[in-house]
């Protein structure tokens, strides 16, 4: 699939949110805040692809969640996610589950997040893709 759409209102992956997760007392993985780089809101299920590499290392789609209101999701549940509206003002939070979660410094991260636009369609089947990504590199300071 080709990509029609990629403006960054607003820096995707948020400043000084990577930090190691915890679970009684020992590093179980990893988080990190994502935004909706677009002028509006979208459902969960218009999301097409979600995928993640750190420090150069892909992420397997099971061992993230997707988090939004307080509620986690598996990235294969997204598709179904018809009444879970995410606004353009309000983070999401990507959980990776990684025993030892990461050492302290900085992190490359490579999201990639595809959705279509369902409003602007380019054909009888399919949406303008829209490309919500972005490289970063963050820092955990533990």
């Amino acid at each position: 699939m080709a990509i029609a759409m990629k403006l960054h209102y607003v820096d995707v992956i948020q400043d000084d949110s990577l930090k190691n997760v915890y679970v009684n007392g020992e590093k179980s993985g990893y988080k990190f805040d994502i935004r909706l780089s677009c002028y509006r809101g979208h459902f969960l299920s218009l999301i097409n692809e979600l995928e993640l590499s750190v420090d150069g290392e892909e992420v397997k789609k099971e061992d993230m969640v997707f988090c939004l209101h307080d509620k986690e999701f598996g990235i294969s549940q997204l598709h179904d996610l018809v009444s879970e509206f995410w606004q353009i003002i309000e983070p999401a939070t990507i959980k990776v589950f990684k025993k030892g979660g990461l050492l302290t410094g900085e992190h490359e991260i490579d999201f990639k997040m595809i959705y279509r636009c369902p409003y602007m369609p380019i054909s009888d089947t399919e949406y303008m893709p829209w490309d919500s990504g972005q490289k970063k590199t963050l820092t955990i300071a533990e």
